[in-house]
């Protein structure tokens, strides 16, 4: 049954599963409401050129993490590894940055081909938000507190942690790099090899190192705080202030980066150490440098994206799925007549099931199974009576009533968690 299984890192998603993912979109997409984030949802495949350039030739996304085919056309398409860039084509495309800000939300499926761990697949899901054109503190203030009034409504917040770091402007950037290149140098040799490529071409990335051996060196490498000028460090200190001000706990780590050139000022993560390695739940920060990889226009944006299967771990959500009402025909031949009680309880909003084949105490049985509350038992006599047997699981008891009655009394029932 080998051609049965799945692809490895990807993981069918059945009633019990789907069902907190349907909870955790609904929780997000009710706080971006409530915010006034809109909803969006852009292609899951788009031209990889798209995702090269602004992810670097030497991300992990693009080096070793992308799924990059040909079409028949002969285009090279990517399927998307994150949400960021096809959110800021979309506006762009659609010329929505003539009025500015637009803010957004959207999730659904994204692909990187990577060592499949608990929490992380090759095929996995997101939540993202997205704030664009707006260009100081209070933008990011606003997307970190929309992500822990996420992770509010998620019952969550005693299982994470709020960490925070600054990359500063660009000037910030680049002194800080020449000081990093000056100290990974002196461990050249020490370095993993993915790193010692990093090393040519992007530095900030080894920072994000997993390698054990290139930790002990991370460890001791230059603080990044040290090398802000003072709009970088005023920026980073209005952050914290309105932070404060909220009452959204936080701790700053310098080390915490973004190696992608397009991204300044403000990151951020909510991490736990409940789910092993892939402590983050929830990560963001500001990428005004983006848009004009990918265009050109300059449009400030800052956001985050959180993980779905990770948060689907953390939560309790019990997961029941029965009927109220389980439709028994005692023959084949009254399955007709059942049809027509079947589309009238459907109509009055009440979950219903039709147990089609079997004996009748085959029936009841299934009907037990499924952990339905009532069956109604259709015959020839009902039929000629005009009347059904509803039974009651839950009490054992049995009555003879007309039909309508039943759909009085069900209507008047608590039907919500049925």
């Amino acid at each position: 049954m080998e051609n049965l299984r799945t692809v490895r890192g990807v993981n069918d998603i059945l009633p019990d599963v789907m069902h907190k993912h349907n909870y955790i979109n609904q929780i997000g997409a009710s706080v971006c409401n409530q915010s006034c984030y809109e909803q969006v949802d852009t292609p899951i495949f788009e031209f990889a050129d798209l995702f090269i350039k602004p992810l670097g030739e030497t991300s992990d996304i693009v080096t070793k993490e992308n799924y990059i085919f040909k079409d028949k056309s002969n285009n090279t398409l990517m399927l998307r590894p994150e949400g960021t860039t096809s959110v800021v084509r979309a506006a762009i495309n659609a010329g929505l940055t003539q009025n500015l800000p637009k803010r957004f939300f959207y999730y659904g499926p994204m692909f990187r081909y990577e060592r499949p761990q608990k929490g992380r697949l090759r095929q996995f899901n997101q939540f993202g938000i997205e704030l664009l054109g707006i260009d100081n503190v209070f933008g990011d203030v606003e997307v970190i507190n929309l992500g822990y009034n996420f992770l509010k409504k998620l019952k969550l917040l005693n299982k994470i942690d709020l960490v925070i770091n600054t990359l500063g402007d660009q000037e910030s950037r680049l002194k800080y790099r020449e000081k990093l290149v000056l100290y990974f140098n002196k461990y050249k040799n020490d370095l993993s090899e993915e790193s010692k490529i990093r090393l040519k071409k992007n530095p900030l990335r080894i920072l994000d190192s997993k390698s054990n051996k290139d930790r002990e060196i991370i460890n001791t490498a230059p603080d990044y705080s040290k090398f802000l000028n003072k709009e970088s460090t005023k920026y980073f200190e209005d952050v914290c202030k309105a932070l404060n001000d909220l009452d959204i706990p936080f701790s700053s780590n310098s080390k915490l980066v973004r190696g992608l050139d397009y991204y300044s000022h403000t990151t951020f993560e909510f991490k736990t150490n409940l789910i092993g390695a892939q402590d983050t739940i929830l990560a963001g920060g500001r990428y005004d440098g983006l848009s004009k990889m990918i265009s050109n226009l300059s449009l400030p944006g800052v956001g985050w994206a959180a993980g779905i299967e990770r948060i689907a771990l953390m939560i309790e959500k019990k997961y029941t799925f029965n009927p109220l009402v389980v439709l028994i025909p005692q023959m084949d031949a009254h399955n007709f007549k059942v049809l027509e009680f079947y589309k009238k309880l459907l109509d009055a909003g009440i979950r219903t099931e039709m147990i089609y084949s079997g004996s009748l105490n085959k029936k009841l049985k299934r009907a037990n199974k499924i952990s339905a509350t009532f069956a109604v038992i259709v015959g020839e006599n009902e039929i000629k009576k005009n009347v059904v047997q509803l039974k009651n699981f839950q009490s054992g008891e049995q009555v003879e009533m007309k039909f309508e009655e039943l759909i009085t009394m069900f209507k008047t029932m608590d039907v919500s968690n049925c």
